[in-house]
């Protein structure tokens, strides 16, 4: 997995002992010396982390080295630390229509406006926006709450009405999620 890209800017000594360790490294080493080539290379590139040696204002995902001698093997597990940071940041935002839902921080936005949600309406809205079609209250009862399609109880139609609540409150979305005949959707 070569997909993390670490971006050495204006560090040619450190980018040579990096080169050095290239193969013992789980990130593409790459040195760029001017801002032109900063700006073409983050924009080529997803999963980047600068190493710089000062703060470079227009960029995320930078690493300063204020002082100098270093230990390498602390560098890189500060790399490796900023690289899985990054990983999970990512890994935690869904696009949900006009929303975005922060499954760390169990959050969803919109318009500078957020949501605090529960655990079982952050799985709710992910199982609903999943598979893009109604599911019968049996259906979510099985695969958010694991619960007996058998057992009859009022537990789904009851987050679902609280969920459609506080969505109307903050958002003024009746919308979100809409009942059909074949059950709950997320439109």
């Amino acid at each position: 997995m070569n997909n993390q890209n670490l971006i050495i800017y204006k560090l040619s000594s450190l980018y040579q002992i990096f080169k050095e360790l290239d193969l013992n490294l789980n990130f593409k080493i790459t040195q760029v010396e001017s801002e032109k080539d900063l700006i073409s290379q983050t924009k080529n590139s997803e999963n980047y982390l600068i190493l710089t040696e000062k703060k470079r204002l227009n960029f995320s995902n930078q690493l300063f080295i204020q002082s100098f001698p270093i230990k390498i093997f602390k560098l890189i597990e500060k790399i490796n630390i900023e690289f899985i940071k990054y990983q999970f940041s990512s890994q935690s935002q869904i696009n949900i229509g006009n929303y975005t839902l922060d499954l760390n921080s169990r959050e969803i936005y919109a318009n500078k406006l957020k949501l605090k949600l529960t655990e079982k309406e952050v799985n709710t809205i992910v199982y609903l926006s999943k598979i893009n079609k109604p599911a019968s209250i049996h259906k979510l009862q099985e695969n958010v709450w694991d619960y007996n399609s058998n057992l009859e109880t009022h537990t789904v139609e009851t987050h679902i009405y609280r969920l459609r609540k506080k969505f109307f409150d903050i958002f003024s979305d009746d919308k979100f999620i809409i009942s059909k005949k074949d059950g709950y959707q997320i439109k």
